[in-house]
């Protein structure tokens, strides 16, 4: 992500380069203006011309730091609009009005406004703040004095990727962080010295460390005074003995994740090149993913070749109106949902109110301070993202569902066979999952989905596409994988959930899981490869369960 220093540093380059390019603009518009001004009729196309270039003026001039230009430019495009497009003929009073009104537009464009520094939006500072505080280890430091407790939540959370450092009392607390640099405190309560050590440890150590390092405390005490003190000495969460796994490791995972999400995408159509390029820059420094569209006749592949999350787009543009482009977007079902946001100087209520009519989600007024700005696109692409979610996502675990995992193996194969690479699909079915919701009821069958859940997502690579295909099965598409490769992958998750110890209330049990796995392109097909899987996981059930097959080039083809 580029530091304030840069952005800055390039803002000021296009606004030297807007100075630079502004005579241009003002010798095309008094070039259109002095046409006007001597015909003898009013010509439309030459009317809204001078009033779309007077526009740009308006939207365009704070944003470059040249306010008084958009002030003078905004009352003359008021005239423009409100009594030059409606005038048959230009009269006098009316050619003398916009004569004086142009006169201040140019005065404007010889003073710009005192140079400032940069205003660097409060979210790119937060986001550059997160970035360099953030943690990357995934070491916990464990301070229990129990020590069979201890040993067993270290062979727990090693199952699920954590590297676990024992500390069996609080007085060497401080050194051990030192020599450590723990990403998570697993601290438990009670200690024979205190029935409160644990907190207490916790509020004496340095703010600086406790700002850094979040803490969970364990405790066999669920009283309200117990969590208290716990709460005030900064906890982060808080679970009782005997601790569920799930949860605890639900929470380390919240608490530990250094994976960002994915940019947000955002398609901006401007016929401005500079206005686009600024607004695209002050999206980018909030580490969002921009693409620029000057000319809105390629909108539509644009839109088919980035996939954006949303869409900002100017109102008037030559050739076609933003009122008319969001109802060609509009019209295709595909992007029915994709937010579609105005920028524009326009601030007539009605043409507002009829852009969101037509589609706008949004409707942001130029100029806009680019805090604004990316908070506005920042929400609204949120809450696309939410929504998507919804769509795809399976509800329980978070992973894609059945359709789009089956999609997701379409698109693989398809890409797999341009690229002449190979790819492996999984299939994976809990063993006797009906024995464990007869036995311990649903709600700890749930917890069982969303350990295997959480344990193939921590152990399988992020270019691995990972889905619940229905009940206790899931099913994973391993791109640019061998089968053997897959087997070993799945071999070692397979035999770290047969070692996850699961609970229900007093109860402690263990499951496994079988899986049958599929190669392309020694299956030919994405339905070929999908079949092949599903047999070879009811094979590996057949052989006695907890076990990986791998599906054999030569077994009979559907």
């Amino acid at each position: 992500m580029s530091t304030p220093s840069t952005i800055n540093e390039a803002l000021r380059a296009m606004r030297a380069q807007y100075q630079t390019s502004l005579p241009g603009k003002l010798a095309e518009i008094s070039a259109l203006w002095e046409t006007l001004r001597h015909a003898e009729t009013l010509d439309a196309t030459t009317t809204q011309t001078l009033h779309r270039l007077v526009h740009s003026l308006t939207g365009s001039g704070a944003t470059f730091g040249m306010s008084a230009l958009s002030l003078a430019a905004k009352t003359l495009e008021l005239t423009l609009k409100d009594e030059l497009q409606s005038a048959e003929r230009l009269s006098t009073e009316l050619s003398n009005r916009i004569q004086a009104q142009w006169h201040e537009v140019t005065l404007a464009a010889e003073n710009p406004d005192a140079a400032r520094p940069e205003k660097t939006s409060k979210i790119t500072l937060e986001m550059e703040a997160k970035a360099a505080t953030k943690q990357s280890s995934s070491t916990i430091l464990l301070v229990e004095d129990d020590l069979d407790q201890a040993r067993n939540l270290e062979l727990q959370l090693g199952h699920f990727g954590y590297t676990v450092k024992i500390l069996h009392e609080t007085a060497s607390l401080n050194a051990t962080i030192a020599e450590t640099h723990p990403a998570v405190i697993i601290m438990d309560v009670v200690f024979p010295d205190s029935d409160m050590s644990g907190p207490l440890a916790i509020t004496a150590l340095a703010d600086e460390i406790k700002a850094s390092i979040p803490v969970v405390f364990l405790s066999s005490r669920s009283d309200i005074n117990s969590r208290l003190t716990s709460v005030r000495a900064g906890a982060a969460a808080y679970f009782t003995k005997p601790v569920d796994m799930g949860m605890l490791i639900d929470k380390l995972d919240s608490l530990t994740s250094d994976i960002s999400p994915d940019p947000y995408k955002v398609l901006i159509i401007d016929d401005s090149t500079s206005l686009a390029a600024f607004y695209a820059l002050t999206l980018q420094s909030a580490g969002m993913d921009t693409r620029v569209v000057t000319d809105p006749m390629t909108m539509l592949d644009a839109i088919s070749d980035f996939t954006p999350e949303l869409i900002l787009m100017d109102m008037y543009m030559p050739g076609c109106s933003g009122l008319e482009l969001a109802r060609i977007i509009r019209q295709q079902e595909v992007y029915v949902s994709t937010p579609i946001v105005f920028l524009s100087a326009e601030t007539d209520i009605d043409i507002q109110l009829e852009a969101k009519q037509f589609g706008a989600d949004d409707f942001l007024t130029k100029p806009i301070d680019a805090t604004h700005l990316i908070s506005s696109v920042t929400s609204r692409v949120e809450r696309y993202r939410t929504l998507r979610t919804f769509m795809v996502r399976d509800s329980l675990t978070g992973l894609l569902n059945h359709t789009k995992i089956k999609e997701e193996l379409d698109v693989e194969v398809l890409r797999a066979q341009r690229q002449k690479s190979s790819l492996v699909f999984a299939m994976i079915d809990i063993d006797f999952f009906k024995k464990v919701n007869d036995t311990y009821g649903h709600a700890t069958g749930d917890r069982v989905i969303k350990s295997l859940s959480r344990l193939l997502q921590q152990r399988l690579r992020k270019t691995d596409i990972i889905g619940r295909y229905g009940g206790e099965e899931f099913a994973v598409v391993l791109r640019d994988t061998d089968g053997v490769s897959a087997t070993a992958a799945m071999e070692h998750i397979r035999k770290a959930f047969e070692q996850i110890v699961q609970y229900s209330d007093d109860t402690e049990f263990t499951v496994t899981f079988s899986c049958g796995l599929a190669e392309f392109p020694a299956f030919a097909s994405a339905d070929e490869v999908s079949i092949a899987a599903d047999k070879a996981m009811y094979e590996a059930k057949a052989l006695g369960r907890n076990r990986v097959v791998l599906a054999a080039a030569h077994a009979d083809k559907p």
